[in-house]
């Protein structure tokens, strides 16, 4: 790679995130004839876009577009100085920069490369992880999965000062000269105006919490990847990047040692070693085919069809962890006595449509204060605050689809095919702005179908929504409706099921009958971190049998969905990475 002389042509521009922040990025179009991709590049954290600027010149990839971003609140984008709302906003700005490069500049997703760099590593990592994008491939380069934080006890100290005092800034202790070894760039970060040095409490805590739920879970990522570790690294360590890297799910990563290299990996003094790797990755990647696995059969062999396996397994009764769940389960039984919540759930199942109902409406109730205090503590786990939040994307995902319908001339006929008391879909209409032209509620359950005929009734709603029971599984239901479905929906349903069988019988009978340029939205759950839990304490809808969940990453889920005509078109999930809602586009 021969150093050039002339640097390309930046354009300064701005786009638009999810919530209507404006941030701040630069482009540096193509230079040849006929421009074979683009390259998407994510700074470190404290810095901005203007700090890898050397590298679109370095790199000599003129067949390629480049851009790059201001993270919000870095560089020359607005917001607070290190501060984001949550981390999850900033991976769903991953997302919306992404997707504006494509409809914006006309580049498919899978023309798309990524190079990123520690905390901007963590962000792709992340968002490779939970959206299961198309891109070609990712290099990441130092990813801060965990930061040295070279005082003792500081992530605990952290953690009480923000409970006791709220969110607060720390700011960073990394001198320019433990970055890189390069003196130009050692002077330049010291004499940068737009270096950021503090970074908010609540995104260096959801950056420790999100690098180890990814970095655990990286067999979910398929994307051909290139790992740089950086082997004299003051600011990050070493051991999670070799693990993510060794559980990494990619048929096609790679790993490089660079020894000597501080962390500011494709800014060292001999970044060029670093770089043609990079460029070399790259390169091979798009000279040949896009390459990913098949996963519409993980549910025969796979690695979440073998933790499905070993938690249906029983634990040997008197070892620690079969007493740990046998005292778990007595406990919940005991708390069943005082808590409502967890009485129904042990009357009608953890997972059924009366559970959730309860859990929608979110009003802890119990036998004397205690019992309330254990409804409320019930309530507020983990999994349900991240069903609530499904509800709420659920929500919004059925406005756009009736909006996108309305904007094409069609009407909005909404089918659901396991409602459930139908909550969800029911309060959905209410808050819209204008009423779909019909609804048809479905469920197998003659509870669910005798509470939600009743909620239609008590929202209003029964001129143009009805509820009947039908089997979701059966592709015949499907077909007997006597206006054509322009619109379906089912939330909650597949991940009940490990069997990849039927969710192909419930796709197939949504294609069959959702009309050409109808929307499919649909539900998933790539990750839950009370899966043991809910498998050895709680019990299923279906005769109080154990409640084991195979999980399904997103990339086969949306598989599932391509193959049976539909185009993922846009995707929602909560901050703590559980849920999914995903809507698509009948093809």
């Amino acid at each position: 790679m021969n150093h050039i002389n002339t640097a390309r042509l930046c354009e300064e521009k701005t786009f638009i995130t999810h919530d209507g922040v404006e941030l701040f990025y630069r482009y540096w179009p193509a230079t040849s004839e006929k421009p074979k991709g683009a390259i998407a590049l994510f700074h470190r954290g404290h810095e901005h876009s203007g700090r890898l600027m050397h590298i679109v010149d370095e790199l000599e990839m003129n067949d390629y577009a480049f851009f790059a971003w201001d993270a919000r609140g870095h560089g020359r984008s607005p917001g607070e100085r290190g501060f984001s709302p949550s981390l999850a906003t900033s991976v769903r700005d991953v997302k919306t920069f992404i997707d504006y490069i494509k409809t914006e500049h006309d580049v498919a997703e899978q023309d798309i490369a990524v190079i990123a760099q520690s905390v901007g590593a963590v962000l792709v990592a992340a968002w490779a992880h939970d959206y299961a994008p198309k891109i070609r491939c990712m290099v990441l380069a130092s990813p801060a999965f965990k930061v040295k934080l070279y005082v003792p006890f500081a992530r605990t100290g952290i953690k009480i000062m923000q409970a006791v005092r709220g969110n607060f800034f720390v700011n960073s202790y990394v001198k320019a000269k433990y970055l890189t070894h390069d003196p130009e760039r050692i002077a330049s970060f010291e004499a940068d105006p737009l270096i950021t040095r503090p970074i908010s409490s609540n995104i260096l805590l959801s950056l420790y919490q999100t690098a180890e739920r990814i970095v655990e879970d990286a067999a979910a990522i398929t994307i051909p990847t290139q790992l740089l570790v950086s082997g004299a690294d003051w600011v990050v360590h070493h051991q999670p990047q070799h693990h993510f890297y060794e559980q990494l799910g990619s048929t096609i990563k790679e790993r490089h040692i660079l020894d000597g290299f501080y962390h500011d990996t494709l800014g060292e003094k001999d970044r060029k070693l670093a770089l043609d790797k990079v460029n070399n990755f790259i390169q091979q990647r798009f000279s040949e085919p896009v390459s990913r696995p098949d996963l519409k059969n993980a549910d025969l062999s796979g690695f979440t069809r073998l933790e499905s396996d070993q938690l249906s397994s029983p634990l040997p009764a008197l070892s620690l962890r079969g007493l740990y769940w046998n005292m778990t389960r007595l406990s919940l039984k005991l708390g069943g006595a005082l808590s409502e919540g967890v009485k129904l759930g042990h009357q009608t199942g953890f997972d059924s449509g009366s559970t959730l109902d309860y859990v929608y409406k979110n009003k802890p109730e119990g036998i004397t204060p205690v019992g309330k205090l254990i409804d409320t503590s019930y309530l507020n786990s983990i999994g349900w605050r991240g069903i609530r939040q499904r509800k709420v994307n659920i929500e919004e995902m059925v406005a756009k689809a009736s909006s996108l319908l309305s904007e094409q001339g069609k009407p909005v006929h909404i089918v659901d095919v396991a409602s459930g008391h139908g909550r969800y879909i029911l309060e959905a209409i209410s808050k819209a702005e204008s009423k779909p032209d019909s609804i048809l509620l479905r469920d197998y359950s003659d509870l669910n179908v005798e509470q939600g005929s009743a909620l239609i009734s008590e929202k209003g709603l029964s001129e143009i929504a009805s509820f009947v029971k039908a089997d979701a599984f059966d592709p015949e239901n499907y077909q007997r409706d006597a206006v054509s479905t322009t619109l379906g929906v089912v939330s909650g349903l597949y991940e009940l099921f490990p069997d990849n069988a039927l969710i192909r019988r419930s796709l197939e009978g949504f294609s069959s009958a959702i009309e050409s340029g109808g929307y499919l939205i649909y539900t998933g759950q790539p990750w839950h971190p009370q899966l043991e839990m809910i498998a050895r304490a709680l019990t299923s809808h279906r005769q109080g049998q154990a409640w084991v969940m195979r999980r399904r990453t997103q990339e086969e889920m949306d598989q599932l969905v391509e193959a049976a005509g539909f185009e993922k078109i846009d995707q929602r999930i909560d901050e703590f990475g559980i849920f999914t809602v995903s809507l698509a586009k009948k093809k």
